[in-house]
């Protein structure tokens, strides 16, 4: 006997040691139920086998306790009116005591032998309207070691009873027995169809194998025992429960709650894990189709350039048709005889009105490539916003805000995915997100239109001033380098000369304007998708957070459950 109580002792510690841990993983995760669960599970180690009696108010659960125990006293107050309205625990003691826990808690104390290997809560009726008392209620059913769950005999099928039954069986797993109180009012003929009624509700409900009595606390406590049931009852406690049994029982029983409630997480972990892997693939899409929008962006800004360099080559070529014209040797000499008679113009007079003509010819046709190639550019740049804002939006949630264990997490990110979309709908309205200074080499040259627009809508004002700035930036550049080398001619000099000095610039100013136009583009597409990306920062924190979280709760989960299945598996051996 010393050893088995030293095994079951060592057993207990292991237990302890599981339930301790559990009760720290419940509150790490937020929740205060399970971690309460938990925790009186705890407390309640080391008390002994603990039947817990349920039933409605006046099924006659007081009435059962006390035949049971074969006091020949009233222990649990039995009136016509309903009289348990508090949980009433009753245990061993050496001499009678009730003591006050709580308004909604007493303890009897009883010097009766049954109560040194059992323990016995008297509950309120699962249909009292009184407050606290369900929850109260359900709170003692997860510690319970066996659930007796009492009817009236006349009437066991009210829907109440039974929703609180699967509460018990479904929930919690408890294991069961049923009785069918106040028999001795029934004739044996509808009592017996009663019991099968009920072996078929529970049944139906998922109980396998039911076990049900049918009592009358009325004969037994009239010591009248071969009618009264009891005895079959005492037979089941004997053969089930007491003589050595329960310690071992009641851990076997803590340890199932204990797995109970570890799976309970699991499961809720593996919601946490679809939704965390869904934000995953969400915040992978918001990248590639910024990636993607980007790529689209500049395939049009360089279609923009080519139309520009095509506008580019095509004026230019003009010119420099005119101005080899202008230079030829018959021209030239046309011209310095229609000098002497003063009735032509001089040479410079002539390449200054050239390159008017050029920069006239020059801002037409760029001007024209600009407005037909800029729109494309800006709609790709507001498609890849607008494609942002519709994805927040349709975003996938799957981790619900009435989740039985992750309630908060879902509430967490819920509030994460609203900031976002609240902010991204001002960002997408503001114009100053649009804007990029950095792109004007004066900011005065921002316009008033840029300043008075806002969101996306300026984007075309926008691109508009950058590529006009750039373009009119290069080709000045270009017509004053022209400019100087056309008022430096002389009719002494070779055409040649001047030609080869007019291709260099156009081509210098050619390859300028192709790489200052698509740098400042590509920069300001850049800038935007950055800034469309910077809205995500605390959503990123969020992913950063609940990888490590869930790779935690699941190697804290892992480390429990295997010791609860070693230790069960010890406990049948």
């Amino acid at each position: 006997m010393s050893f088995i109580s030293s095994r079951i002792h060592a057993y207990r510690s292991k237990v302890d040691e599981i339930v301790r841990d559990l009760h720290i993983l419940t509150q790490d995760i937020g929740h205060e139920e399970l971690a309460k669960t938990v925790n009186d599970l705890r407390a309640r180690i080391y008390e002994p086998f603990l039947f817990v009696i349920v039933g409605e108010v006046k099924a006659g659960k007081s009435s059962f306790i006390n035949a049971l125990l074969q006091t020949g006293r009233e222990i649990c107050k039995v009136a016509p009116q309903p009289m348990t309205d508090t949980i009433q625990q009753v245990s061993y003691g050496e001499k009678e005591e009730t003591i006050v826990v709580n308004p909604y808690l007493k303890k009897i104390f009883q010097p009766v032998e049954i109560l040194r290997e059992i323990g016995i809560v008297d509950t309120p009726g699962t249909n009292a309207i009184v407050a606290h008392h369900q929850e109260i209620t359900e709170g003692f059913v997860p510690a319970a070691d066996l659930i007796v769950f009492v009817f009236e005999a006349k009437n066991p099928y009210r829907q109440s009873a039974w929703e609180f039954f699967d509460f018990i069986h479904t929930d919690w797993r408890r294991k069961v027995i049923f009785i069918l109180q106040q028999k001795d009012l029934m004739s044996a003929a509808d009592l017996a169809v009663n019991t099968e009624g009920v072996i078929a509700e529970a049944r139906k409900r998922g109980l396998v194998d039911p076990t049900v009595f049918a009592v009358s606390a009325k004969d037994e406590q009239e010591e009248r025992y071969d009618t009264s049931g009891f005895s079959a009852v005492r037979d089941f406690i004997r053969a089930h429960v007491t003589g050595g049994k329960a310690p071992a029982l009641k851990l076997s029983n803590n340890l199932e709650t204990c797995n109970n409630i570890n799976e309970r997480i699991f499961n809720g972990l593996k919601v946490r894990k679809e939704q965390f892997a869904a934000d995953i693939e969400f915040r992978k899409d918001i990248r590639q189709t910024l990636d993607n929008q980007e790529t689209k962006s500049n395939s049009h800004v360089k279609m923009l350039i080519e139309n520009l360099l095509a506008g580019y080559d095509k004026t230019t070529s003009k010119s420099e048709q005119d101005l080899g014209e202008e230079l030829s040797f018959v021209t030239l000499i046309k011209r310095s005889i229609m000098g002497i008679f003063g009735s032509s113009d001089s040479i410079k007079e002539r390449l200054n009105s050239l390159k008017q003509d050029l920069e006239t010819n020059l801002n037409t046709e760029l001007r024209e490539k600009l407005q037909s190639g800029v729109g494309d550019v800006a709609d790709s740049i507001q498609q890849m916003a607008k494609l942002i804002d519709l994805k927040i939006k349709t975003s996938k949630t799957i981790l619900k805000d009435n989740h039985e264990i992750f309630s908060d997490i879902a509430d967490r990110r819920a509030n994460v995915l609203r900031d976002l979309q609240e902010t991204f709908s001002k960002f997408m309205n503001r114009s100053e997100n649009f804007t990029d200074e950095s792109l004007f080499k004066n900011k005065g040259s921002i316009t008033p239109n840029i300043a008075a627009g806002s969101g996306i809508a300026i984007v075309g004002i926008i691109l508009a001033a950058v590529t006009k700035g750039a373009v009119l930036d290069v080709t000045g550049g270009v017509l004053t380098t022209l400019g100087l080398l056309f008022a430096g001619a002389t009719a002494v000099m070779k055409r040649g000369q001047i030609l080869e000095a007019y291709r260099k610039e156009i081509a210098k100013g050619r390859t300028q304007l192709e790489s200052e136009v698509t740098e400042r583009l590509h920069t300001y597409i850049k800038s935007i998708k950055h800034k469309i990306d910077l809205n995500f920062s605390e959503f990123d924190n969020l992913l950063d957070n609940e990888k490590l979280q869930i790779n935690d709760l699941e190697q804290r989960h892992l480390n429990i459950q295997n010791r609860i299945s070693l230790l069960q598996q010890e406990l049948v051996n």
